[in-house]
């Protein structure tokens, strides 16, 4: 009997460094041993995303992404089948999508913003994380990533995290931190968090050899 691989959830609002831990993580593992399968690559195409009343696009609701096949694919890597897909490239027409393929492993992490808010997918995680960090030091964070690496005039990124990712943290993500197995504060470190999380992930790799 094939044993069902342990399931890692990890959230935590934008500029919280979930994806700086996430790579972190992953640097310690092969890709025989841990798959991870980011939400971002779902969001689903500009022009199907809600506008807000000012004409501004909002990708900061849980209606962004295409939850449901972000589901399925979960589910497949769980029967241990491959999931293909393009990388999403945040809408910039210079950025060539890539083709990624995800392979089923003992430990599956799944990571984004709102993965514990869609719950067919939270039901099916062992293990949640939150990363956590000071509201101001995310909008700073929020700021030099925009700006540096998608180049958003510094009065969009504002804007929009003040009436889009603001209000969305609050209602869609910050609720369930409760209820998860490991806080991390990123404030400045994740150090120790992050030894936490590899030591247990190690052990549970041990035990199944």
């Amino acid at each position: 009997m094939i044993q069902k691989p342990f399931i890692i959830g990890i959230s935590g609002g934008s500029g919280s460094g979930k994806t700086t831990f996430v790579k972190e993580l992953a640097n310690n593992f092969s890709k025989e041993q841990v798959c991870i399968l980011s939400q971002d690559n779902y969001y689903k195409p500009r022009e199907e995303q809600v506008t807000d009343n000012t004409g501004e696009k909002n990708f900061d609701l849980p209606e962004s992404f295409k939850e449901q096949e972000y589901h399925d694919d979960v589910l497949k890597l769980l029967n241990g089948e491959d999931v293909v897909l393009k990388e999403y490239v945040y809408n910039n027409p210079l950025a060539e999508p890539k083709l990624i393929i995800y392979k089923p492993a003992p430990i599956i992490i799944i990571e984004g913003i709102f993965v514990f808010h869609f719950l067919d997918v939270s039901n099916l995680m062992d293990f949640k994380i939150f990363i956590d960090a000071d509201e101001h030091i995310k909008l700073i964070r929020r700021i030099q990533r925009d700006q540096i690496e998608r180049n958003y005039p510094l009065e969009d990124v504002l804007y929009r995290y003040q009436h889009h990712v603001f209000p969305s943290y609050q209602k869609f993500i910050l609720p369930y931190k409760p209820h998860c197995d490991i806080v991390v504060n990123n404030n400045v470190s994740f150090e120790n968090a992050m030894n936490t999380v590899k030591l247990s992930i190690k052990e549970k790799l041990d035990g199944l050899k």
